[in-house]
Formats: structure tokens, sequence, C-alpha cells
């Protein structure tokens, strides 16, 4: 069991939880990105559809269809970064096309977009309708990799067809993925989750099950309330505090923690075929997380300078407003500028206080966040405060950590969901975070 989750103690807990049949019926599994947390939520899917021992290798009919994510048993919710790891997954295959297990990897990442498109979901939902032909033509590609046939010493049109799936799933994910998990999904997962299961036992994985307004956290609470005694529910996230209390409260948490450096690379030859030399330089996240992000075509080689610019940036206009308020400056603060002031001052960008000059110099050196990577820039801002707020024991630090937490997260819903351009948010985000930080202190 879990023999496919490298380095993460928590798959030994649930394995005895599954021997020792004492299994929750609703979990949450929260940790750092690339932790490994939505590999282990399949897998344990699978575990409990087998008809044998468990093992990643069983031959079962139940098996097989789990490891190629094709399981009616299974639906998953909820947004990820599809687009990193399909293209990653896409160059695995095409350097490795007559491996099954590069096959099966690519294959894989696909699935993981397609099933939030399952019909359970999107049946009677007239928002789908204007992509339902780029859907059509998606499945049809993803069953002509899966019928590829890889006992010949070449495949005639690999290329050709990964180029074709790539294409189909970037629009796919750009419509049809919502920033929020919308509360009609809910509903009808909730619906799915009480039919009979095709085969043992159901499973429903909500990933970064934070992203939720009240209305769907409501109907995601009934559920939880009575599951039905066939489905086990699996909701992942980053951080626990991040899941309200009235859901935590009737999930069992399993801690997913960063993994060494060792076990990444680890990772990244057994699972990418990544030589050593091959690495990608590792920024403030994990060694994968930088490879998985070399694939955006706003990478993060690209958004991380950008990122440590803007937060010391946001640091030197609220240190300035605070000083003159308060006549200091807060511990925080400063800790953010003397961990991140020399790499911005290697980046040779002209200094300024003035908010609308911070977002000028972001525009026109990201190219307008070009490809989308708005979001991913917040991401990366985010991962850049909580590495500074965890290198220090003051438990002062989280209440600044949780005011870039809120309002980046705020952020990214108003530049997904409200669709607001990149300037304005950036701006907003600016004075609120300004705002709030003058408040704290």
């Amino acid at each position: 069991m879990f023999e496919n989750i490298i380095g993460q103690e928590a798959v030994a807990m649930l394995r005895e939880d599954i021997i020792s049949g004492r299994n929750a019926p609703s979990m949450l599994f929260y940790g750092p990105p690339e932790s490994a947390k939505g590999s282990a939520a399949l897998e344990f899917a699978r575990i409990m559809s087998c008809d044998t021992n468990g093992t990643w290798k069983c031959s079962c009919p139940s098996c097989e269809r789990h490891r190629y994510l094709q399981h009616d048993d299974l639906l998953m919710l909820g947004k990820r970064s599809f687009a990193q790891e399909i293209t990653a997954c896409c160059n695995v295959f095409l350097r490795n096309s007559v491996n099954v297990n590069a096959k099966l990897l690519f294959y894989r990442s696909l699935r993981k977009l397609q099933i939030r498109f399952s019909p359970v979901l999107t049946e009677d939902d007239p928002k789908f309708s204007k992509i339902q032909t780029v859907l059509l033509s998606f499945d049809e590609k993803l069953n002509e990799l899966f019928s590829v046939r890889l006992d010949k010493s070449e495949i005639e049109y690999p290329e050709k067809l990964c180029n074709a799936l790539l294409k189909d799933a970037l629009i796919l994910e750009d419509e049809g993925i919502s920033g929020n998990i919308p509360v009609n999904h809910i509903r009808k997962a909730a619906y799915w989750c009480r039919l009979a299961p095709e085969g043992k036992r159901k499973t429903l994985i909500i990933e970064n099950a934070q992203d939720m307004r009240d209305e769907a956290r409501n109907s995601l609470l009934k559920l939880l309330e009575e599951p039905p005694s066939l489905v086990n529910i699996i909701l992942t996230s980053h951080r626990r505090e991040a899941v309200i209390p009235t859901i935590l409260s009737r999930l069992r948490p399993y801690r997913f923690l960063k993994r060494s450096e060792d076990v990444e690379r680890e990772i990244l030859r057994r699972v990418f075929q990544i030589s050593e030399e091959s690495e990608p330089r590792r920024n403030e996240g994990s060694l994968v997380s930088s490879f998985l992000e070399s694939f955006l075509p706003g990478s993060g080689e690209k958004l991380y300078p950008l990122a440590v610019w803007f937060i010391v940036s946001v640091t030197r206009i609220t240190a300035l407003s605070v000083k003159k308020k308060n006549g200091y400056i807060p511990g925080f603060l400063i800790l953010l500028g003397e961990r991140y002031a020399q790499k911005c001052e290697d980046l040779k960008f002209e200094r300024t206080l003035k908010s609308q000059d911070v977002v000028k110099t972001l525009l026109s050196e990201s190219g307008g966040f070009e490809n989308d990577s708005f979001l991913k820039f917040l991401k990366v801002c985010l991962e850049l405060i909580a590495s500074a707020a965890v290198k220090t024991d003051n438990p002062h630090y989280i209440v600044y950590n949780e005011i870039f937490r809120k309002n980046i997260a705020e952020a990214a819903a108003a530049f997904d969901v409200l669709n607001l351009g990149a300037a304005l948010v950036l701006e907003s985000l600016i004075y609120k975070l300004k705002t709030d930080m003058i408040k704290a202190a």
C-alpha cells in the first residue's frame, strides 16, 4: 500500500488505519504544495476499491481502472495547477514514448483535469456549453493516447498528439475551472455520493478545499454531517487552519510534511526521470515545485524575482507609514526587509515608495502577466511570506502572515472570479496590505 508515495510519513498512518479498519469516512490531507496530498488521496481511493491486497501493481480490474483514473467510483473537485503538471508529464512521455510508466504519468495528469468535467458535475449546466466542443475533442485525443501501442520501437506521431492535448487542456483549465469550488458542484457531488457504488466504495476528493464560499461550505457541511456509509471524502489544503472549524471538526487530519531535498531528488529521478545535472534551480519552494514551475509560460524563474521585489517594495511603503504614525517599525517588516532586501537589490529595479510605480514596474517586467501568470505570481508571493514567517518562532508573526494570506486570497478571487485586471487588483492589494499591517502594528 502507498508504494508509489515517496518520503511521506503521513501515508504510514493511513496504512495503519486501513489495515486496522479504523479509517475515517471523512479526512483532511494538509501540507505544503507538492507534498503528495493529491497522489495519496488517489491511492487511498484505489486501495479502498481493491479486490485483493491493495498493492500498487495489483492486477484486479478495479485497480487497473483506478491506476488510469477511469473508475466511476472516483470523483474530483477543486482547482490545482493543471497546466504545469500536464506539460511536465508530457515532456517525460515525449522523452520516453515507449515507456509504459511515462505514458501512465502523462495520461493520469490529463485525467485529473478531465474528471473535473464529469457529467456528474456538468450535466444541465449552461456554463459548459461553450467548451463542449473542446471537451469532446479532448476526450477523443485522450482515448487515442490510451490506445497507443508501446510495443513498437517508435510511435509515429507522439508530438502532434501531445501538442493537441496540451492545447485543449489549457483551454479547459482557463475557461472551465473556476477559482472557487461552485456550490452546485458540491450539491451534485453530494447527490453522487448517495448513489450506490459500482464497486466496493466511492471516493470524493476535493482539492484546495479552502477555496469555497459560504454557500458551498454549508452544502459540504450537510454532507459531512451524514456521510453515506460506502463513501470516503477527502479534502486537501495547504494549511489546516484554512478550513473552517465546523468542517474541520468532522474530518480526521493527516499532516503531510515538506520533504527533504534528497527525497525530492529521488522523486525527480524516479517519477520525472530527471538527472542530477538537469535539476532546476531551487527557489523558496521545493525542488519538485521549481521543476513543475519551469514548464509554465510565466515560470517561477521569472516570477520569483518579481515577487521578491513586490514584497520588499510593499514592506518599505508600509514600514515608512508605520514609523511616521507609531515611531517604530514592527519586527516582521524588519524580518522581511533583511531576508529579501539583498535579492531585491540584485535585481536593480528602481526603488520606489509609490504604489502606482510598483504596479507599473510589475506590469512592465512581466509583460502584463501574459499567459495567465498573475495567479502564479500571487502564489509565489505567499510562499515568500510563509517562508519568512517559519524562520522565526515569534507568535506575533502569525498575525502578519495571516494578513498576507487573507489579502492575497482575496486578490486571487478578484482576478479569477470577478475578472478584474491585474493593475487594479495590485493597487487594491497594496492598499489593503498596508492598511491591515498598520492596524496590526
